[in-house]
């Protein structure tokens, strides 16, 4: 059992934002524990039925009763300081505690905390690496940043001192963690609206080896050239991996193909021959993943059965080039979460490893500050497919102060020698590829924000 001592002050926790990815997991965990869990959301959702369904109270809107009955108030990033919660939390003198910082909290209840980060892959790497260690009875405790078929949500409770969590850079919550194992999958231009530059975003990095006890493990991409230089940072031992730089601990030969996408390779482990591995999601950038993670359970003492079997057994998280149905029988329907122009390629060349007809995506840019910075780079990942279609930029969290729209994004891309047609209105995008999708093509959604209501529209 985890050493919960430092946390046990709090009886009652209330959760604002509960719904949420990691506050959900944060919730379990703690109910687990036998800690008394209340929570407020704006809206129903899978993850607030299966807190319901563990006994755990859950507020749609505001409950100021349940605020002053609690010890702390944990909220999540996107919880404004002038919320009715908060204030009444404030007004009673009940501490706030942002959810980053109260993850950091948990981590610190574990003797080993693995931590998943770098700007893509995280999701997957996560859940490769989650199924490895439930595949080797190892009984980790597990918060993933998507629903995951075999955990039935987002997150799983274990008994055991494995806490197996993904580490956001942004805003730089990664640094309030207590890290025993890092996977550092890559380094890459995002969330320039809170780094503004790629050296500060590089150096967050740094700091975050910096925190790895000299017991601890570092395990690289030694791919990435942003990652290399990281290991002079710390005591602890280093691993790398890689498909191109076989000056690594693990490499991956002999990479090929099914008509799915999906890879067979044989793995290299010090210049031995290791195992030849099967995975089961597409594209050459899954291969890196499944890299990290072979790295990561090696070093564990995971026998390479358990890891082959849970590779193969893995079909993708939740939005990860996830298969939705067909439209009239005739085109498949795909979804994905990227929304970066590194994310768009990799999604783009898991394509082209499939046989298919032609390519249709549906993008919908996530944030103006995104899609601003990196404008010419997104027109050029779109570029890769047939067709082309965009939808309005999705806000988030931000106000149009950048004075850029999707029909700037479609002109970019025609000035590229390419049609991109922009189609604000969900409802006539689906009519128009309703209306000139043909048999065998490939149709993919993509984008983090309400783009994933189309598929299901196409498919029914």
């Amino acid at each position: 059992m985890p050493n919960i001592e430092n946390i046990k002050k709090y009886k009652n926790i209330h959760m604002i934002g509960i719904g949420g990815v990691s506050m959900s997991g944060i919730a379990a965990i703690l109910k687990n524990w036998g800690f008394h869990i209340t929570g407020s959301d704006t809206s129903n959702s899978e993850s607030v039925r299966l807190l319901l369904d563990r006994g755990i109270k859950v507020t749609i809107g505001h409950n100021l009763e349940d605020v002053a009955a609690s010890d702390v108030v944990v909220y999540s990033a996107a919880v404004k300081q002038t919320d009715p919660e908060i204030l009444e939390a404030k007004r009673l003198n009940i501490p706030t505690i942002e959810r980053a910082d109260f993850l950091g909290e948990l981590t610190r209840c574990y003797k080993d905390t693995i931590c998943i980060s770098g700007t893509h892959g995280k999701t997957t790497t996560t859940s490769m690496v989650s199924l490895c260690f439930i595949e080797a009875l190892k009984d980790p405790s597990i918060q993933v940043g998507a629903f995951l078929k075999p955990l039935n949500g987002n997150y799983r409770v274990g008994n055991s001192e494995h806490f197996i969590i993904e580490a956001c850079e942004y805003v730089e919550s990664f640094l309030k963690f207590s890290p025993k194992a890092e996977i550092i999958l890559n380094i890459d231009n995002d969330h320039l609206d809170y780094f503004k530059t790629f050296d500060n975003i590089k150096s967050a990095f740094i700091k975050y080896v910096k925190l790895l006890p000299d017991d601890g493990i570092l395990i690289i991409n030694g791919d990435d050239s942003n990652c290399l230089d990281l290991p002079q940072y710390t005591n602890c031992k280093c691993i790398s991996y890689g498909i191109t730089n076989k000056n690594t601990d693990f490499f991956a030969v002999d990479i090929v193909f099914n008509k799915d996408g999906f890879a067979e390779f044989d793995v290299y482990h010090h210049n031995q021959f290791f195992d030849r591995i099967s995975l089961s999601v597409p594209g050459m950038h899954n291969v890196l993943n499944a890299l990290a993670c072979i790295s990561l359970c090696t070093e564990y003492g995971i026998d390479k059965k358990d890891i082959k079997n849970a590779l193969l057994k893995f079909t993708g998280a939740h939005r990860r080039f996830e298969f939705k149905g067909k439209i009239n029988g005739i085109a498949s329907v795909y979804d994905d979460y990227g929304h970066h122009p590194t994310e768009i390629l990799a999604t783009a060349k898991s394509l082209m490893n499939k046989e298919y007809n032609k390519s249709w995506v549906i993008f919908q840019p996530h944030t103006y500050s995104r899609t601003k910075n990196l404008l010419d780079d997104f027109a050029k990942a779109l570029l890769n497919f047939d067709n082309i279609v965009i939808l309005d930029i999705y806000a988030a969290r931000e106000n149009n102060v950048y004075g850029i729209s999707s029909r700037d994004l479609a002109d970019k891309i025609s000035s590229f020698g390419k049609d991109a047609k922009y189609i604000p209105d969900f409802d006539d995008c689906v009519s128009y590829i309703k209306e000139n999708v043909q048999k065998d093509d490939i149709v993919i959604t993509l984008g983090a924000g309400t783009v994933t209501e189309i598929g299901p529209l196409l498919v029914n």
